[in-house]
């Protein structure tokens, strides 16, 4: 993997962090502001139980042994946890909205990981499909470029197996002891014996969830310079995929097919919205040999409040009803919401931490909140 300038975690650390974001209705955002508020991860468990006894609510803070039984547990199947301030963290997913604090990783050591292409597509692809897969993944491979799916059956199945040899990376929906579909466990195997890497955020023994799968999706595309969509219905999850690339700037490519076949008509309704047509992977390197990873403006890293203007005064009862009718389910900046209801950011900030640990908000793009529905 490419090394970057960073901090690697304390042991004690790393258990900390861990615990913090397994703890219930934290996620990456809510982890962020909890960090920035409280100065430590350590510091934010210390102020947890006095938040959520202001909501009246009961958060269930996992204990140091169980953190430690998962580091162990994924350290048993060869695997480490890297937080997203180390060095061995994959440098492109650090600018994603909402981009996960730890994640579990094994094998990788050694690809180089600002080189990626996203190759994603449908679970019940063509033949024809499946070989374009193939020879844009070969040739990619070929190029220096690392390639990126989501270990479906299908046109991720393709994309890795046509990698194996250049390097690929398989982003997982479960755990990492429960990888699915069961029928790539052998793919899975055969990434990592050939220096290649399976990642999640997920914890050991998370069966992969429906509703898990949108947040994969997001991996994929935050881990690569670029999305290759090469079959997929008009209702699909490759879609997200490409909706959620655009979301972090990153490029969007389709492979054009057939008006007649329903595995077409997403890839060919991207191309009509703008995405890239491609028909060789020629395509790709042309486009990408200009997305130079080191321009981090390229990138919006996710909204953080200014530590320096926090304040430990809890709102008051007025305060939060304001808040809660500014929002609604369509999403607002967070910039836009501060300025319309003149209320101390530091106020603010404390009030979308605590709407946000009683699950009532949801972030999206990184700058961008709404009621949950």
């Amino acid at each position: 993997m490419s090394r970057r300038d960073g901090n690697p975690l304390s042991p004690s650390q790393r258990v900390a962090w861990l615990r913090l974001i397994r703890t219930d209705n934290v996620g990456p955002q809510t982890f962020r502001q909890l960090i920035n508020r409280e100065g430590s991860a350590e510091a934010a468990l210390a102020a947890l139980p006095a938040i959520n006894q202001r909501l009246g609510r009961p958060s269930r803070i996992p204990s140091v042994g169980e953190a430690e039984d998962e580091l162990a547990g994924l350290e048993a199947l060869g695997g480490r946890m890297v937080g997203s301030g180390e060095p061995d963290y994959p440098p492109l997913l650090r600018y994603i909205a909402g981009a996960p604090p730890l994640i579990s990783v094994i094998g990788g050591e050694d690809l180089e990981l600002q080189r990626t292409v996203g190759i994603v597509g449908a679970r019940n692809a063509s033949t024809a499909g499946q070989k374009m897969t193939r020879l844009l993944a070969q040739d990619l491979g070929d190029a220096r470029y690392v390639v990126v799916s989501g270990l479906a059956r299908g046109i991720d199945a393709a994309a890795h197996h046509a990698s194996l040899r250049t390097g690929t990376v398989a982003v997982l929906a479960g755990g990492m002891d429960r990888i699915y579909p069961e029928e790539n466990i052998p793919l899975a195997e055969q990434i990592v014996a050939q220096g290649g890497m399976l990642v999640t955020e997920m914890p050991l023994g998370w069966e992969p969830r429906a509703r898990d799968f949108p947040r994969r999706n997001q991996l994929v595309s935050g881990l690569s310079l670029g999305v290759v969509v090469v079959e997929a219905a008009k209702r699909s999850g490759s879609l997200i995929t490409a909706r959620l690339a655009l979301d972090q700037n990153r490029e969007v490519f389709a492979v054009p097919g057939s008006p007649l076949d329903p595995r077409a008509e997403g890839g060919n309704a991207l191309i009509q919205q703008g995405a890239r047509l491609i028909t060789s992977a020629a395509d790709i390197i042309e486009v990408l040999a200009t997305a130079d990873p080191a321009r981090e403006n390229l990138f919006e890293p996710d909204w953080l409040p200014d530590v320096d203007i926090l304040d430990d005064r809890p709102p008051s009862a007025d305060e939060r009803e304001r808040l809660l009718g500014a929002l609604s389910v369509t999403p607002v900046a967070v910039d836009d919401l501060i300025a319309s209801l003149r209320l101390p950011v530091g106020t603010v900030q404390t009030l979308l931490l605590e709407l946000d640990l009683d699950g009532r908000i949801e972030w999206s793009s990184g700058q961008l909140l709404a009621l949950r529905v």
